[in-house]
């Protein structure tokens, strides 16, 4: 069963799934920024989900190149989650999931709002439990590999209950 933090409804949420590594290969949820960003109009079966050098993304990135038309995966802080977004839209990524900087946070989900700045970002921002995102750079770090492979969005109406995969460490 779902159980919706409270101020986030069901629909709120978007979910992806990491096919590669293999011992990540879980459905993970997100939630779309509030007030910024783009939506997802394309359903990506496969592309490449890469961290961030540095993690934080609030400046040029030394891993840019990889990012070209791929999601990256950015750590909260240092700067706004609109920065963080902008600064992946300048490197010509597709998407950005911020995951948190508190990497035992298995369930708080905090709503991404925009800054001050005016300031707009066209690509989609999603914010990612630290818990998961840890887990995620953990396994890539595991396995030598600059990126995961994801299928994004994923719609989790059309799964059977049984074969839903959840990260092990997720309440539901």
């Amino acid at each position: 069963c779902l159980h919706s933090p409270p101020g986030l409804r069901i629909h709120e949420y978007l979910y992806f799934q990491v096919l590669s590594p293999g011992d990540i290969r879980y459905i993970f949820t997100a939630t779309p920024a509030k007030d910024f960003g783009g939506v997802f109009n394309t359903r990506y079966e496969q592309i490449h989900l890469v961290p961030a050098d540095p993690p934080e993304a609030c400046g040029e990135l030394n891993n840019g190149v990889f990012i070209q038309d791929q999601i990256a995966l950015v750590e909260r802080g240092g700067c706004s989650f609109l920065s963080k977004t902008r600064v992946i839209q300048e490197h010509g990524g597709r998407a950005v999931i911020i995951a948190d900087n508190a990497y035992d946070n298995d369930s708080f989900y905090i709503e991404m709002v925009q800054d001050s700045s005016r300031r707009t970002a066209d690509i989609p921002a999603l914010f990612l439990l630290g818990r998961d995102g840890y887990m995620i750079r953990r396994s890539l770090e595991q396995h030598g590999l600059p990126w995961a492979v994801i299928s994004i969005p994923v719609n989790v109406t059309s799964i059977p209950t049984y074969e839903m995969m959840q990260p092990p460490w997720t309440f539901w």
